[in-house]
């Protein structure tokens, strides 16, 4: 009777397979997610859906929530917040339109999620929460996945982080009733800005600042949680 050996290529193709199911990269999820919820619904530009595909969502998330990580709509991340739905944030970031050289200003880190999509995209993220616990867990999952160019700071997203203005871009991740002025102010000339305005009723605006003047655009209605303001707290180096 013969006995079935694998061969060399097979033995290391089944090695793979078995540390892959594993590992719990869920490489697969990531990559029928870009395709049939944000590809297919018109998100075009290839550095963000690289940038999709190559963030782990599933450990932005709350151990319980990972098996729904690359499902299409927002989960909580605890304090009343939530991590944004793929699609939304991949419309967000392609609405930027970001380039590999530019400063990017985040309001609302959360869990860090949008902020590693954006490190992988632009030279440096400065991003603020105001709760301090998502702000060091995010710091600190950020640093363990060995984000560099990331810089988070716990304090008022109304006044953005201006030590490092202007900003080529500002995103917005948390619905102010109308868009601040402080963070206009920390906009570059030509700069775009990507925001979330209103209370029951929110619309996703695109700002682009040329001049002095902005020009919007209404891009979509939106449901984000609201943006609110607090004490700063310092918790590590810019």
């Amino acid at each position: 009777m013969k006995k079935a050996i694998l061969s060399g290529a097979g033995f290391i193709l089944a090695l793979l397979f078995i540390t892959r199911v594993f590992s719990g990269d869920y490489q697969r999820e990531r990559n029928e997610m870009v395709e049939t919820r944000i590809a297919s619904r018109g998100v075009k530009n290839e550095r963000v859906l690289k940038a999709m595909r190559d963030v782990p969502r599933h450990l932005f998330v709350p151990p319980e929530y990972r098996k729904l990580a690359y499902e299409d709509y927002p989960l909580s991340i605890g304090h009343s917040q939530t991590i944004s739905q793929p699609y939304i944030v991949a419309f967000m970031t392609e609405a930027a339109d970001l380039k590999p050289a530019d400063k990017v200003l985040e309001i609302g880190t959360g869990s860090g999620y949008q902020t590693a999509i954006l490190s992988k995209l632009v030279d440096k993220v400065y991003s603020v929460e105001i709760i301090e616990p998502l702000a060091r867990n995010a710091e600190e999952r950020l640093d363990r996945l060995g984000y560099k160019n990331i810089f988070i700071k716990c304090a008022d997203g109304y006044k953005g982080w201006p030590e490092h203005a202007p900003y080529d871009a500002i995103i917005v991740t948390a619905a102010p009733e109308e868009i601040p002025g402080t963070l206009v102010d920390q906009l570059k000339d030509g700069g775009v800005m990507i925001v979330p305005v209103g209370s029951y009723y929110q619309e996703l605006y695109r700002v682009i600042k040329k001049g002095g003047v902005l020009h919007k655009e209404v891009l979509m209605p939106v449901r984000f949680v609201p943006m609110i303001r607090g004490v700063d707290v310092a918790i590590g180096p810019p």
